[in-house]
């Protein structure tokens, strides 16, 4: 099972910005984890992406958010599944 299959997102948006910059999030669980996380996306352009990662509800256990941080910097399919999750929003406008 990959870590993909492991999440769960709860809730997604992005949307570009007057000088075409993006800015999106999704929060999202882990199968297993007590906390919730928000992930924040920034890009100028919509192709290279930076983010940073936030306790979105539940219990704020500093291990689970440095696990999920390290993660995201390891798994690529995690990243973009949730990265095309809030991008689809803007799709559906």
């Amino acid at each position: 099972m990959t870590e993909q299959s492991k999440a769960t997102v709860i809730s997604a948006t992005m949307r570009k910005e007057e000088d075409g910059s993006f800015l999106g999030q999704a929060v999202f669980k882990m199968e297993g984890q007590k906390s919730a996380f928000e992930i924040s996306f920034f890009s100028k352009k919509g192709k290279e992406w930076d983010y940073s990662l936030h306790y979105a509800e539940g219990e704020r256990i500093e291990e689970e958010l440095l696990a999920i941080d390290e993660l995201l910097a390891e798994d690529d399919d995690l990243f973009d599944m949730l990265l095309d999750a809030a991008r689809d929003t803007m799709e559906s406008k």
